[in-house]
């Protein structure tokens, strides 16, 4: 609880007990009704005299008719009445729903505020051998950093030196710890746990994964949704409507019975249209469904999931049909051997690392995961006579004998028969890689993207999220591209596809759509710019230290987690059924207290329940929005 928090209770406390105390006292004792008043007027300007400032401040700036104008009138007008104890009660009351809504509204934006720790306060740096700090704003690109176990990395950089272990757990709501070693990119906001780290910066501060976060959460309350600019709107005409009908239900009816001949009673009328402006406070509805927003998101946020703002979390809430690449997204985007068939009596063991040293020297991304494959070391030294054969493959001379290695075409020119191993190699997925030694087929590496362990649960949740089509967008063979869509059960595959052609596709989804359906487009951020701005809502996945993928999504999945698409989905519908939850719920309580107002029906008490109570109970409903169970 804050220091302003802590005063307003005390105000509370103070005013609660002097109203219970006068109360008793003049149930036992008659005094004069001024003396009463003086006394009733100690505990109500001890509870309601920062209300009645901030309505008379309004009053003079023209910001009439507001929640603080509402209770300063109808409160005065009750004391003035002689109705001490309810006029005084109504601000009390009111000050307990407030002070109860600012610690809700604080205990929720703890969630997106948390993500402000990540700020980093210092960097390490090193001169004339010893270690200063020094501001994050005034390290340059390429400068060496030391990060110590326990400190926030600062900046984006490379490991130049050190091993140790990084809990990226603020930026992607993942409690496992990541590996890190020499050569390896690191961004900032995360921290080092164990080993000493010296990181060679590639950014700006200003520049930096931590920086882009920061600023996309402060901006996130700018962008609001529909709900909210309707409750904006709303209360803008409904608040003074009400204010000149609780004017006319106050003077109308008393000048009826005037003419009438009857007498006017203006006492019980003013009364009643007291209680009205009592009852029709917005402020269930002005606070309730900001806070319903600001929870989603910070819920949202704490999963590794950053939305631009309540417009997107609403429109997410509406997706029928979502649209994913394939590399990175749907399968891991990097090379691994998946399946070796040997032939003419070679070893597994025996082919990888023969394939391996020919392919010793090449950078190519298939070259690094036979290498990876093979797990050990390779002694360049032995490998002579290397000869890259364009479009083919590569040929090299290994302790003494002639290895090649690459696809069908490669084997044809060099007259070697592949028959042996056809059958089980037709039936394969991915890419190709036949070896022969010497003359002699020894056999082929299959080489495939792997598709993330979590793919096919993603599809099958975002169906059962309410998604009508999942489409998946590729450059790969089509054969590649149905074997995955088949394994992960889309509806739809798209093969062969250039960038544009992926725009394209997505511009047909969108014309032949219904215009109140959603569609989305998950990338991983990277040559995904384009579709992302072109779809209705553009989701960056795998987004940790991806600039391109911040600045052009709407929304950001921290990780490279496929299942996150359909959480983030189900923490927008959840917001929007509470939002929704909310609107009805106060609507329909107000205007009913409102009627009974009128009549005569509902007194003071009630009218501290439809506004109050009802505040208190759409704010308790809103913080739900904080809490997302799987």
């Amino acid at each position: 609880m804050t220091k302003k928090q802590k005063k307003v209770l005390i105000r509370i406390i103070i005013a609660a007990v002097l109203i219970a105390a006068l109360k008793l006292l003049f149930h036992f004792v008659t005094v004069n009704k001024y003396i009463e008043l003086v006394a009733f007027l100690v505990p109500y300007f001890v509870i309601g005299y920062d209300i009645v400032k901030k309505a008379i401040h309004g009053i003079f700036n023209g910001e009439v008719f507001d929640e603080n104008f509402l209770m300063a009138i109808a409160t005065v007008g009750a004391i003035a009445l002689g109705e001490y104890v309810e006029g005084t009660a109504v601000m009390l009351f009111y000050q307990i729903g407030e002070l109860f809504q600012s610690y809700a509204v604080g205990k929720s934006r703890k969630n997106i505020t948390s993500l402000m720790d990540i700020r980093p306060d210092y960097a390490n740096i090193e001169e004339d051998g010893k270690i200063e700090q020094v501001d994050p704003d005034d390290v340059e690109i390429g400068t060496i950093i030391i990060v110590k176990p326990g400190e926030k990395i600062p900046i984006d950089g490379v490991i130049v030196e050190g091993s140790s272990t990084l809990n990226t757990s603020a930026l992607t709501g993942e409690s496992v710890p990541r590996g890190a070693k020499e050569g390896d990119e690191v961004i900032s906001g995360c921290v080092n746990l164990t080993g000493l780290l010296k990181i060679k910066t590639n950014k700006e501060f200003g520049d930096s994964t931590v920086s882009k976060i920061l600023d996309l959460v402060e901006n996130s309350s700018m962008k609001k949704s529909r709900s909210e600019n309707f409750i904006t709107r709303f209360a803008k005409i409904y608040t003074p409507a009400v204010c000149i009908g609780a004017l006319v239900l106050a003077v109308l009816p008393p000048l009826v019975n005037l003419i009438m001949g009857n007498p006017a009673e203006w006492s019980k009328w003013l009364i009643r249209a007291l209680t009205t402006l009592v009852i029709s406070c917005p402020c269930a509805l002005v606070i309730s469904i900001p806070l319903s927003f600001f929870g989603g998101i910070g819920g949202a946020s704490s999963r590794g999931i950053l939305i631009k703002g309540s417009n997107y979390l609403e429109i997410l809430s509406k997706t029928k049909y979502i649209v994913c690449d394939k590399t990175g997204t749907l399968t891991k985007g990097v090379f691994e051997v998946t399946d070796v068939k040997t032939a003419n009596s070679y070893k597994k063991d025996e082919l990888l690392k023969l394939a391996a040293y020919a392919e010793s020297y090449s950078t190519h991304p298939i070259s690094k995961s036979i290498r990876n494959a093979y797990g050990n070391d390779t002694d360049t030294g032995i490998v002579s006579d290397i000869e890259e054969i364009s479009g083919h493959g590569i040929s090299a001379d290994v302790e003494g004998r002639k290895v090649l290695a690459g696809n069908i075409k490669l084997m044809k020119q060099f007259n070697i028969d592949v028959s042996s191993t056809a059958a089980e190699v037709d039936s394969a997925i991915g890419t190709l890689v036949y070896v022969a030694v010497d003359g002699t087929y020894a056999g082929c590496i299959i080489i495939s993207d792997v598709v993330k362990p979590t793919s096919a649960q993603a599809v099958r949740s975002l169906k059962k999220a309410g998604v009508s089509k999942v489409v998946m967008l590729t450059g790969d063979a089509k054969k590649v591209a149905d074997a995955v869509g088949g394994e992960l059960g889309i509806d739809v595959v798209k093969s062969e596809l250039l960038p544009a052609d992926k725009v394209e596709e997505v511009e047909k989804l969108l014309s032949s759509k219904d215009k109140n359906e959603v569609l989305a487009f998950v990338g991983d951020g990277i040559n995904d710019a384009p579709v992302l701005s072109r779809a209705d809502i553009g989701i960056a996945m795998g987004a940790l230290g991806s600039d391109a993928a911040i600045e052009a999504a709407d929304i950001v999945l921290m990780d490279d987690d496929p299942a996150k698409i359909a959480t983030a989905m189900n923490i927008s519908r959840k917001t929007l059924r509470i939002v929704h939850q909310n609107i009805v719920f106060a609507l329909a309580v107000k205007f009913v207290c409102l009627f009974l107002g009128a009549i005569g029906i509902a007194n003071m008490w009630i009218a501290i329940f439809a506004d109050v109570g009802v505040m208190v109970l759409a704010v308790l409903n809103a913080t739900r929005c904080l809490v997302y169970k799987d």
